[in-house]
């Protein structure tokens, strides 16, 4: 049972066994939420807030690996003496 009422902006759905709800579809795309994102709950005085989790970005210590390259990866066995000619 899901009802809608659009002047206010208010949806109930129902909680299943299991704890599981459905978030309305005029929901989900209002907020652009996709299957599979992390959802996180917050719980705000009386009521219960809902957001998409914005996951931190993962970055390496070293700083290795941080800029992005279109070009096709060297091979890890590239033998860089291989590209030197003898000169006349």
């Amino acid at each position: 049972m899901t009802k809608y009422y659009f002047g206010e902006i208010t949806m109930q759905t129902i909680l299943t066994s299991k704890g599981q709800v459905t978030i309305p579809r005029v929901v989900r795309q209002h907020f652009g939420l996709k299957q599979g994102m992390a959802i996180t709950f917050a719980i705000e005085g009386d009521h219960i807030a809902l957001r998409a989790a914005r996951l931190p970005r993962q970055t390496n210590a070293s700083g290795f690996g941080l800029i992005q390259s279109r070009r096709t990866r060297v091979p890890a066995d590239f033998d860089v003496a291989s590209l030197v000619t003898d000169v006349p």
